[in-house]
């Protein structure tokens, strides 16, 4: 019988059939952190685990109920061991190479930086042990993620390598540890998941960037506008206003136009598709990165929303708010007269307050949805109402509220120092922009014809007989 059947049987019945599978032995080749949890986690779902070690009499604490022997001793006695090692300490592996003939080698390793060796370190452990079966796998997992089980952030382990039969034994080993298991192919695939571990935040890249030119740019616009201005012109110093005030409008700004932004690359797909008159065509690619990133946009742009929503909150506290307000009572008693009340703008503020307050709760939802513990227990169709139309919603109560905070700023000439707009009509062109766009999607005949082809309907070219069938 060849090595690669009694692999695939050992995988389907790892101690024959009179033995229990929680009998199973693991191997693990190292005592570090990672290999201690990793030791700890096989034996609480019912494997037996013995360590090899350079030092087996003083390696450490190791899990209650494990062995430790000789590097050799232990992987005589377990047919799958798993690598815990840095590469630079693979070299002892190459005497072992007639001990691990036919075992299941699983490197867990991965290097600090891309490109750093001329071949992966999978493809290096088996350059050493050309007769044993090496499968990469379980480098994605943390020794957090490993000492607490599966969660929401942790749960899938990636596999690859050249055997079916060695990946399948250590499917099984992830699967029975309460991991789900991603076969990415054979060992070339090895370089791709351990450069998987080196990404920093690859998805968040182009929201930070927009959002940190965001903030900077309106920032200096305001700074100009508010501190400049009052200190050029009026001849005032108004540089405290920088802390809060300045602050407390660059949050809103940046948070209705990021909104707004992950609205718009949909609304834009679905102009592609009605010019072009079908939906098996790419978008193009800017704008397919552009959709990726819509759920970081939102996150974003909640947190801002967020920082919004705890400046306004200590307004009433400012020492400029109450030396103000003090100063405006003790004026109004020193003149013996009282201001009107105003039934309009009482109005206007208390619409201004509850449509910020509703837009900002919508917000909320949004995110909470946006979690994978919340969306994976909804329906694609509950889900899609949430994001897409309450998502319209949102962003619409959120225009409204800057609107309302406009009021009759828009036509008050004093507005516009230096003749430029405030921030705040700035950003009402990309959420008025989107919900206009939107608005046109809108219309019946439109929405019909956009939902024709998004039902598999294409538009006949000239020179074509007939309709095109519909695509399944």
């Amino acid at each position: 019988m060849s090595n690669e059947m009694k692999l695939e049987n050992m995988s389907l019945h790892p101690l024959g059939t009179a033995a229990a599978p929680e009998q199973e032995l693991m191997c693990i080749f190292g005592t570090g952190d990672l290999g201690r949890v990793l030791g700890q986690r096989l034996l609480h779902c019912g494997y037996r685990v013995v360590y090899g070690s350079r030092r087996p009499h003083s390696c450490g604490p190791l899990p209650q109920g494990a062995q430790v022997m000789s590097h050799a001793s232990a992987a005589q006695s377990a047919s799958l061991v798993f690598i815990c090692l840095h590469r630079q300490h693979y070299e002892f592996l190459e005497p072992l190479a007639p001990v691990l003939k036919g075992k299941v080698l699983v490197d867990v390793s991965n290097n600090r930086k891309k490109n750093l060796y001329p071949e992966t370190n999978a493809e290096y452990l088996q350059r050493l042990t050309p007769e044993a079966y090496v499968v990469k796998g379980f480098n994605t997992l943390s020794a957090w993620a490993l000492q607490n089980g599966p969660c929401d952030a942790s749960r899938q382990v990636y596999l690859c390598g050249n055997s079916g039969a060695a990946k399948h034994a250590v499917s099984d080993v992830a699967t029975r540890l309460g991991f789900s298991v991603v076969d990415r192919g054979s060992l070339t695939a090895a370089g791709e998941l351990e450069d998987l571990t080196l990404q920093f935040f690859p998805e968040w890249r182009l929201p930070l960037h927009l959002a940190v030119c965001l903030c900077a740019f309106f920032f200096f616009y305001t700074l100009t506008r508010d501190v400049i201005y009052a200190y050029v012109v009026q001849k005032k110093d108004t540089s405290f206003r920088i802390m809060v005030s300045l602050a407390n409008q660059v949050f809103p700004i940046v948070s209705l136009i990021m909104l707004a932004l992950c609205y718009l690359p949909g609304i834009l797909a679905a102009f592609f598709q009605l010019y072009r008159g079908t939906k098996y065509r790419r978008f193009p690619d800017w704008l397919d990165r552009w959709m990726l990133c819509r759920k970081q946009l939102g996150l974003l742009a909640l947190g801002f929303a967020f920082l919004h929503v705890l400046y306004t909150l200590i307004i009433p506290i400012r020492y400029y708010v109450q030396y103000k307000r003090g100063a405006y009572i003790i004026s109004q008693v020193m003149e013996n007269k009282t201001d009107p009340f105003m039934n309009i703008s009482a109005w206007r503020f208390d619409s201004y307050y509850s449509v910020g307050i509703l837009g900002f709760g919508l917000f909320v939802l949004l995110g909470i949805t946006s979690l994978p513990s919340v969306s994976n227990a909804l329906s694609w169709r509950e889900f899609s109402f949430v994001q897409s139309k309450l998502g319209h919603v949102t962003l619409l109560l959120c225009t409204l509220h800057t609107y309302l905070y406009g009021w009759d700023r828009f036509l008050n000439p004093s507005t516009y120092r230096w003749f430029t707009p405030p921030g705040f009509m700035l950003s009402l062109v990309v959420p008025s922009v989107v919900l206009l766009l939107k608005l046109l999607l809108l219309i019946p005949c439109v929405d019909r014809s956009l939902t024709r082809i998004r039902q598999g309907w294409e538009r006949t070219e000239p020179g074509d007989d007939g309709n095109k069938p519909l695509l399944t």
